[in-house]
């Protein structure tokens, strides 16, 4: 058989000039197939795959890739044909698979399964083969169908899967996004801020999404196929999306994370302990589905966020601080007092979360009017089942913003997180509540989330809900409201000329130290007012429910007309050293009776005894490939001996994570570790470490390190 001089013009390349009817009528065999699978070649440059630690052909659909292949002689677009099959099939469900058929064209056309020959060299033909911006995501087996005259042959290209991801570069895909700086940031970035606390106090950490990482991927589409979910649904970032959000959480469907908001965290790990989704989704894939132990809101949504970057769907962590959970759809938020205006705490079941992480993610939204489309919310922390399953969203956040709870998924739910009334509720002498103080601007503040290109934090309430006390807020919630379960609420309130807040002065209390707040009282009638406050301050976990009260007393006032009075507040360490729970979350909570008209006065405020932070110093240059030692510095602020520290390290390009068990530290006692580590990726990197230990929680830092080519 000879070689010969080809035209490689493309498609129209005639047969080889030296070629004899006899080469033609053999068998065409495949010999070898190139996926141009290389991390620096054009396929995973071109897809913007480069970043993920793998070997195999990672594509975005809605473009094309660019094959090679080798034949036993070479190939006659006259007398031969050439077809590649395409094959998602599960690997661990019974559900149905995928077969698609590509066949060879003269001109490829957009929005079709095709391929084309754009180079021919001897033996070997180079293929450019387009899919779909619908085609379901997943990892697919290729097979190439070769046919002669002399008849059809198949070749598997095993090992040698394609895994195709959902394309935000892609105009015609539903989760296209118009902008290069936001892909980098929510596709591409494995970095981000998580935000905590209360709205006076916001707190941040640093969080590793870790989706390029070795297993991310695999265990990413071994997730998918728990859902249950036919394989053609895959095409859809809604219903992948409501999936995940069903899936990271383990409460019904075998997921990755179980949640705890219990003190104790035996048998798994606490979850203020965790800094990065590498090392929890490669205990979930790698234990073939057994749920990792333990999660609460920001570490689901830390995963979330993680699954769906990793698949290709746009997507971001926020933070809503006095986040409400109505349980019982009246999209308000319901607090019972007694006559004695004691909170009746088995009777009020809505709670308010110092502060929720959810996800927001970014797709059109064709199952909806027009409008809808953009970010939509994803909360995988399971509160209250949705259509039979713990899962919320993709909500439309315009949707939140303008009342329109009767649009899908779950708009209500997130309406009240973000925008219910506070509505407090008093017991009378025949059992039944009557209406008598609403808060209509503590719920849904300072919504916020990482800004793109930075480590600034931006606040996005305004996406959610129009300005508080303006007319279209307004019309909002009592558009919203009349979806709910009590839709005729917001009866005309009695006289109310006194008012009550609580103020902090800056950033607050550090644990170990007293809490010290003000107490405002303002009377804007020209009569006198007196007054019997009650105060109770409870320590709560950060989803609102309360654990145990610390303190409670009550403080006689007397106001003069136009009088503001501050009166100072303080709660001393060894009042509530014994009774912290995770997050060192407290709440205050004053109610009280004007006596000359009856009004009732009431209002609560959550404040966080803030932690000390990791300090972490690199000692020299970083340098791929060469050993950096670095330093990691803390103080006990608790006149209490931490038992049982251990430290979690990860970051700099490493694939998994760093435990160092300490042991105990003393009381107020400085300590200093320090590791080594070699950094594998050159450019702008992050080391995080944060402590595991039971007294003392939410304790972590972060160090950015430039890391230098070899």
């Amino acid at each position: 058989m000879s070689s010969s001089n080809t035209n490689t013009g493309g498609p129209s390349a005639s047969a080889p000039a030296a070629a004899t009817p006899a080469a033609s009528d053999t068998l065409l065999t495949v010999h070898s197939v190139d996926l141009l699978k290389s991390k620096d070649g054009p396929n995973r440059r071109e897809h913007h795959t480069e970043a993920y630690f793998s070997d195999k052909l990672i594509i975005r659909r809605g473009q094309t890739f660019q094959m090679w292949i080798e034949f036993s002689r070479p190939f006659n677009p006259k007398s031969d044909r050439l077809q590649l099959q395409l094959k998602l099939e599960p690997i661990f469900s019974r559900s149905t698979g995928i077969h698609i058929s590509v066949p060879l064209v003269d001109v490829l056309e957009d929005g079709r399964w095709e391929m084309k020959i754009v180079e021919q060299k001897d033996k070997r033909v180079r293929l450019a083969v387009n899919t779909l911006p619908t085609a379901s995501i997943g990892r697919y087996k290729v097979t190439v169908d070769s046919f002669s005259p002399k008849g059809k042959l198949l070749f598997p290209c095993t090992p040698n899967d394609v895994y195709m991801l959902f394309n935000p570069w892609c105009e015609d895909d539903p989760v296209y996004l118009d902008n290069e700086a936001e892909r980098k940031e929510y596709v591409l970035n494995s970095m981000g801020k998580v935000y905590y606390g209360t709205e006076q106090q916001i707190g941040t950490r640093t969080w590793n999404f870790a989706q390029f990482e070795q297993d991310i991927l695999e265990a990413c589409l071994f997730l998918l196929e728990r859902g249950q979910v036919a394989m053609t649904e895959w095409r859809d970032p809604v219903i992948v999306s409501r999936m995940v959000s069903a899936l990271v959480n383990s409460n019904d469907d075998y997921g990755v994370l179980m949640g705890n908001w219990k003190d104790s965290y035996e048998g798994g790990t606490s979850p203020t302990a965790w800094s990065g989704s590498g090392d929890i989704l490669r205990q979930y894939y790698k234990s073939s589905g057994k749920p990792v132990k333990f999660a609460q809101c920001w570490v689901f949504a830390g995963v979330t966020n993680s699954v769906l970057r990793c698949l290709g769907i746009p997507t971001r962590c926020v933070t809503n601080f006095s986040s409400a959970h109505d349980t019982d759809l009246s999209l308000t938020t319901d607090i019972y007092i007694d006559e004695k205006l004691e909170i009746i705490k088995d009777k009020t079941s809505d709670s308010v979360w110092n502060f929720h992480v959810w996800n927001e993610s970014w797709m059109t939204r064709l199952d909806l009017p027009a409008g809808y489309g953009g970010w939509q919310v994803v909360d995988s922390t399971p509160q209250e089942p949705s259509q039979g399953s713990y899962r919320c969203g993709p909500t439309p956040v315009s949707a939140v913003r303008n009342g329109q709870v009767n649009l899908k998924f779950d708009t209500p739910f997130v309406f009240a997180e973000v925008n219910s009334d506070r509505i407090y509720w008093q017991k009378k002498p025949d059992g039944s509540f009557s209406q008598v103080h609403v808060e209509k601007n503590s719920i849904g503040q300072r919504i916020s989330t990482k800004a793109v290109g930075s480590d600034a934090r931006v606040d996005i309430t305004h996406l959610y809900k129009y300005p508080e006390g303006s007319e279209e807020e307004r019309i909002a919630v009592e558009r919203a409201s009349r979806f709910g379960s009590k839709p005729t609420l917001y009866p005309s309130p009695t006289g109310n000329d006194v008012s009550v807040e609580i103020v902090m002065d800056g950033t607050g209390p550090r644990i170990g130290g007293d809490a010290k707040l003000s107490i405002v009282l303002k009377n804007k009638s020209s009569n006198q007012r007196t007054a019997s406050l009650l105060y109770e301050v409870m320590v709560m976990y950060y989803t609102g429910v309360l654990k145990s009260t610390v303190k409670k007393g009550q403080i006689p006032v007397t106001l003069k007309p136009q009088e503001t009075k501050t009166i100072p507040w303080t709660l001393l360490y060894k009042e509530y050293m014994k009774h912290l729970v995770d997050q060192g979350a407290l709440m205050l909570a004053v109610t009280g009776r004007v006596n000359e008209t009856r009004q009732i006065l009431a209002t609560q405020f959550n404040f966080r005894l803030r932690t000390p932070d990791l300090i972490i110093t690199a000692l020299g240059d970083a340098v791929v490939g060469k050993e950096l030692t670095v330093k990691i510095t803390f103080q006990n602020p608790l006149s209490q001996v931490l038992r049982n520290v251990l430290f979690r390290i990860e970051g700099l390009g490493m694939q998994s994570i760093r435990k160092i068990a300490y042991g105990d530290v003393d009381k107020l006692a400085m300590i200093t570790l320090t590791e080594k580590f070699v950094p594998t990726v050159a450019g702008s990197q992050k080391l995080l470490a944060s402590m595991d230990c039971r007294l003392l929680t939410q304790v972590h830092g972060v160090a950015d390190t430039v890391v230098k080519p070899k």
